[in-house]
């Protein structure tokens, strides 16, 4: 009894796994999903020899706008448009207190502790 299950789901994972591959791939998980990009070069040598080589390309993802808040800590890989503010006074923000500094992330402006990296606030849309 017990072989006869185990080969009943051998059978089915069989069967199942192309159907699930063909799938996956039509909903667009396939190469363009990874960002891969596949390129030919192809070269002429002197000799008369020809040369083609088959590159992948991976490209990594670009990093999306992200929401800060209170509390977090900043990084400033993930920020848009990272900039220290040091005219805040133009942007309508306080001074900042000691051991912070405002910066810019895309029109946001953060309220960082310089050590810690700790967000002390944020100011939606602060910055145009």
């Amino acid at each position: 009894m017990f072989k006869k299950i185990l080969f009943a789901l051998a059978t089915t994972t069989l069967v199942a796994s192309p159907i699930i591959s063909a799938q996956a791939q039509a909903q667009g998980y396939g190469p363009q999903h990874r960002n891969e990009q596949t390129r030919t070069v192809v070269k002429h040598k002197p000799n008369g020899r020809t040369v083609i080589k088959k590159q992948t390309v991976v490209r990594k993802p670009v990093a999306s706008h992200r929401r800060w808040a209170k509390g977090q800590r900043f990084d400033r890989r993930y920020a848009t448009n990272y900039r220290v503010v040091n005219n805040y006074r133009d942007y309508r923000l306080s001074a900042p207190p000691r051991g912070y500094h405002w910066v810019r992330s895309g029109n946001d402006a953060v309220l960082i502790a310089i050590t810690s990296g700790l967000i002390g606030a944020v100011v939606g849309s602060a910055i145009r």
